[in-house]
């Protein structure tokens, strides 16, 4: 009989002759129907044209391309992106699906490093990290320079040259770090910090020399980039030739083509500034000569004005005796015109005393009160007459009155109706019997119709 299998067994020997076949291999294609579930792992169809198959990266294969700089760049993994991926092929065998699983992958065409580069260019960016308002102004002549460079090499040599040639008397501070290597940008990081807290550093340069993308790699780095952001020193880069670009280039407050331009643009030329004050020094002397020759010629002229001082204060002096002798003279004349006026007015305000007014409506009223207490009295004593009349009539006219008389107040037990006719009652029921002083209940014996 031949040996049957299960599916179980089918698959783990599919397993084992695949994974044993096929060694690590090297398969392009173009993602999609990517996956990132919540367990880190990623999960993609990797196609062509004609056919696909299933590829898992795990979470611990960190997404970089193998690089002779140990710290390559990292880059995300994006649908439809051409890739080309170093892996094993396997079998899932729960669902005996064959798939890839990848060890290392780069971009097609696009190396890891150009691709990483342009997504965190494109994620800054997005952030306002290259936004020119958040950029701060160099200063025109810095008492300290930093320096963030290799402390060996051409570029400091440049920079140390041009600034003694330039401004011989300018300070600057080296922070030795490495530009190259996995190494580098924690120590780029640290060195602008260490600028932060240093004290008197008006502007920062980070230089470094020319090279390939890969050996610009620190200044693309993201934690370098946002320290640079983040500082509160302008900072210039200088990184690489004129034609290389880096993120740092467009983080930082200025960037440089050359580390030599770098420092021809963070100090001026000192003969330069010594030749324009100078001019600057001429052109304030010249006005102020300009201005005192004004001043002196209109002084000559007000002393031609101005020849006998006493002369025009005597004038001044009878102009305001004169006008004082006019001024007392008017208010005179004033005074006299309007006494007459002051004396009617007095005699009108005596007839018009409000006293005199008081005491005549005080009288008025007086009368006005004898008036209208005698009428009420006599107002009263008609309305009293009116009550006892209408209290006689309505002692008449009350049952309470008749009930005097030896009269009572029929009920019926229990609704209270009025006992009207004998016809209402029956013989047996009980009645509420009320006479003038209180009343008592009777039970009926007979009933009279007539």
């Amino acid at each position: 009989m031949k040996e049957i299998l299960s599916v179980t067994k089918l698959n783990e020997n599919i397993k084992q002759l695949l994974e044993a076949s096929f060694d690590t291999l090297w398969v392009e294609g173009e993602v999609s129907n990517l996956r990132r579930p919540a367990s880190g792992h990623m999960y993609f169809t990797l196609k062509d044209e004609k056919s696909q198959i299933r590829a898992v990266i795990f979470r611990s294969l960190p997404m970089q391309r193998r690089s002779s700089w140990a710290g390559a760049a990292q880059f995300d993994l994006e649908e439809g992106m051409s890739v080309v991926c170093s892996a094993r092929v396997s079998v899932y065998q729960p669902r005996g699906e064959y798939q890839l699983i990848v060890d290392v992958v780069e971009p097609k065409g696009l190396g890891a490093l150009q691709k990483a580069f342009e997504q965190l260019k494109a994620r800054l960016l997005a952030e306002g990290l290259f936004d020119p308002a958040h950029k701060k102004p160099i200063p025109f002549l810095p008492r300290r320079i930093g320096v963030i460079t290799s402390p060996t090499g051409a570029v400091i040599r440049d920079i140390l040259h041009v600034t003694r040639r330039r401004f011989p008397c300018v300070d600057i501070l080296i922070a030795p770090v490495r530009v190259q290597g996995a190494e580098a940008p924690p120590e780029i990081i640290g060195a602008i910090a260490a600028m932060q807290v240093v004290g008197d550093i008006d502007v920062i340069i980070i230089a470094r020399g020319g090279g390939s993308l890969e050996d610009l790699a620190p200044f693309n780095d993201e934690g370098v980039a946002r320290s640079i952001y983040h500082s509160s020193i302008p900072i210039i880069s200088a990184v690489g030739h004129e034609i290389d670009f880096t993120i740092a280039d467009f983080v930082a407050d200025l960037r440089a083509p050359t580390p030599s331009a770098a420092a021809e643009l963070v100090v001026p030329v000192r003969r330069e500034l010594m030749a324009s004050i100078g001019t600057l020094q001429g052109r304030v002397v010249n006005c102020e000569r300009r201005l005192m020759a004004e001043v002196c010629e209109r002084v000559a002229l007000l002393r031609e004005r101005l020849k006998d001082p006493n002369r025009r204060i005597n004038d001044l002096r009878m102009f305001v005796d004169d006008r004082l002798e006019r001024l007392r003279k008017g208010l005179d004349h004033k005074r006299a015109g309007e006494r007459p006026k002051l004396l009617n007015l007095e005699i009108r305000l005596g007839h018009a005393n409000p006293l005199l007014k008081i005491r005549d409506h005080r009288f008025i009223l007086e009368n006005l009160r004898k008036n209208m207490i005698a009428r009420w009295h006599d107002r009263e004593e008609r309305v009293r007459g009116q009550v006892q009349k209408n209290l006689a009539v309505l002692d008449t006219l009350s049952p309470l009155a008749v009930l005097r008389r030896g009269y009572g107040i029929v009920r019926k037990i229990p609704d209270g109706l009025i006992v009207k006719e004998a016809a209402s009652v029956t013989v047996g029921s009980t009645v509420d019997v009320k006479v003038s002083s209180g009343g008592f209940q009777a039970t009926v014996t007979d009933v009279r119709k007539e």
